[in-house]
C-alpha cells in the first residue's frame, strides 16, 4: 500500500489551510466565509476469474471555500490544498460574488446553532491492509462462490478499504474535524440454465472491518443470490400486493426523504409541500435520525453548515413531523434549519417488526421485489414506475423467480398502503430498514 496515512497529522494541515482561508477571505473583504476541506487515502482491489484486473491505490484531497459579500454569494474549490492554490481559490470566490445577484437567504447558519459537542463517533477504524492481503481477500471471496455447484463464471469481486479526514470552518468562529474509514467487498457471479443467463451479487460494507462479513461469506451468498434466480418467467399481470426487499426498501425511505428535503420544497418540486402534520403512513409507523450513533455509516456531530446535529423525527405515529433543512433551505422556507444540511444521518424505523414468513404469509398472493431498474420515479407528482425482478408468492411461499416486468403507483397511495415492516434490518448503508409489505400495486408482466 501507499505511504501511510497519518490522520492526526492531516488533520492538523487542514485545520490550519481552513484558518489560513478564513484569514485570508476577511482580509479581502468578505462579510463571511466558509471552508470545507479534507483528504482521503485508500485502495481498491478487482479481480476476475482467478485473476487480478485491477490496483488502485488513491490519495484525494480538496480544499473549497464559499464567501459572502454584501447578499452576494460566491464559491471556487480546488484539488490543490497549497498556500498559493489557497489564495487563488479565496480570490476566485471572491470575484464570483461580484456576479451574482442578490439572495437574502444565503449566508451562514446562525452562530448560536454552532457545534459544541464535538464528540469521537467510532468512526474512524483504519485497516493495516498490504496490497497483497487485500488481493487475496479478492480472490478468496470470489474462490469462494465459483465453487459453488451451478455458477457458470464471475463478473469478478472487488475490496475497496479508505480513510480520511474532512474538516468544516467559518467565520463565526467554528471549526470541526472528523476522521473516518468505510471498508467494503463485493462479489458479483453468473448461472446459467437453458432459460438464460442470471447474474446477482451480494456484499459487506463497514466503517470497522472487524465487522465485515467474511471473504467466503460473501462469496457463498452471491452464489445463492444467484442460483436462486434461475429459472426466472414473467408474471401475471394485474393489481397485487408487492413486498419490497430490505435492500431495495430502503429506496422508498430515500424518495421519502427527497420529497421532504428543503431545495425539493422552496422550489415547489415536490409532493409534500405543504403537508406537515399530515397523516401519510399508518399510525404505528415512526421514522427518525440518529446522526450521533457509535460506529454507524452516516453519523456527525455537525451537519455542512456546522450546526450540531440532533434526534430528529421526520414521521411521528404515521404523520409528517418534520421537514428535512439546512440553514438556507429553512431561510427559503420561513423556517428553522433542521441541522440536515448534507442530508439526513442514520435514518431508522420505529415500528412493529414481522418476520418475513409472517409478511409472505400476511401477502398470501404477490411479488417479492428483490431488484429495481429504472429511475421511474416522479418526484413533483410521486408517480412511481420501476422495472423489477424477484419472486412470485402463492399461499404465502416463494415459488418461483420472476423478472421481466414493471410495478407501479404514486408513492403517498404506497406509504399509505404499508401493511408490514421486516424485522431483516438492512444496516450497510445510513437507512436501516426491514421489508416493505405494501397492500397493492399494479404489476405489468406477460
Amino acid at each position: 500500500m501507499s505511504k501511510a496515512f497519518d490522520a492526526a497529522a492531516q488533520q492538523v494541515l487542514l485545520e490550519s489551510r481552513a484558518e489560513q482561508a478564513l484569514a485570508l477571505a476577511r482580509q479581502l473583504g468578505a462579510d463571511a466565509c466558509e471552508v470545507g476541506a479534507s483528504v482521503d487515502q485508500g485502495i481498491g482491489i478487482s479481480v476476475r476469474e482467478g485473476e487480478v484486473e485491477s490496483v488502485e491505490l488513491s490519495r484525494d484531497q480538496g480544499i473549497a471555500v464559499t464567501v459572502y459579500l454584501r447578499g452576494h454569494k460566491g464559491s471556487a474549490s480546488s484539488t490543490d490544498a497549497g498556500d498559493a492554490s489557497i489564495r487563488e481559490v479565496v480570490e476566485k470566490a471572491m470575484a464570483i460574488a461580484l456576479y451574482t445577484g442578490e439572495d437574502p437567504a444565503a449566508g451562514l447558519a446562525d452562530a448560536e446553532l454552532m457545534a459544541t459537542h464535538l464528540p469521537d463517533l467510532d468512526v474512524h477504524h483504519p485497516w493495516p491492509l498490504s496490497t497483497e492481503q487485500a488481493v487475496d481477500l479478492a480472490l478468496a471471496c470470489e474462490a469462494a462462490g465459483r465453487g459453488e455447484p451451478g455458477i457458470r463464471q464471475s463478473e469478478g469481486a472487488s475490496l475497496s478499504s479508505g480513510e480520511g479526514v474532512r474538516v468544516y470552518a467559518n467565520s463565526h468562529g467554528f471549526l470541526g474535524a472528523q476522521r473516518g474509514s468505510r471498508h467494503s467487498l463485493s462479489c458479483m457471479l453468473i448461472a446459467d440454465d437453458p432459460k438464460g443467463m442470471q447474474r446477482d451479487y451480494d456484499y459487506t460494507s463497514a466503517r470497522n472491518p472487524k465487522d465485515l462479513l467474511s471473504a467466503e461469506a460473501v462469496g457463498k451468498a452471491a452464489a445463492e443470490r444467484t442460483l436462486r434466480r434461475l429459472g426466472a418467467r414473467r408474471p401475471v399481470t394485474g393489481r397485487l400486493p408487492v413486498m419490497f426487499d430490505a435492500s431495495v426498501a430502503s429506496g422508498l425511505v430515500g424518495h421519502l426523504m427527497s420529497a421532504i428535503a428543503g431545495g425539493s420544497l422552496y422550489r415547489q418540486a415536490s409532493f409534500l409541500c405543504d403537508r406537515l402534520g399530515d397523516p401519510l403512513f399508518p399510525d404505528w409507523f415512526s421514522l427518525g435520525e440518529r446522526p450521533m450513533e457509535l460506529g454507524a455509516m452516516a453519523s456527525s456531530p455537525f451537519d455542512n453548515d456546522g450546526v450540531q446535529t440532533r434526534d430528529n423525527v421526520f414521521i411521528d405515529k404515521g404523520r409528517l413531523a418534520s421537514y428535512m433543512l439546512s440553514a438556507y433551505s429553512a431561510r427559503r422556507l420561513g423556517m428553522q434549519t433542521t441541522a440536515n444540511a448534507g442530508g439526513a444521518r442514520n435514518l431508522c424505523i420505529s415500528a412493529p417488526l414481522e418476520s418475513r414468513e409472517s409478511m409472505l404469509a400476511r401477502m398470501g398472493r404477490g411479488i417479492l421485489v428483490t431488484e429495481l431498474m429504472g429511475q421511474g420515479v416522479n418526484g413533483v407528482t410521486g408517480d412511481y414506475s420501476r422495472g423489477a425482478a424477484g419472486f412470485w408468492v402463492e399461499n404465502g411461499e416463494i415459488q418461483h423467480p420472476v423478472e421481466e416486468f414493471t410495478i407501479a403507483g404514486n408513492l403517498e397511495a404506497m406509504f399509505r398502503g404499508l401493511v408490514a415492516v421486516g424485522s431483516d434490518l438492512e444496516t450497510r448503508g445510513s437507512i436501516h430498514t426491514g421489508s416493505w409489505l405494501i397492500d397493492e400495486m399494479t404489476v405489468a408482466g406477460s
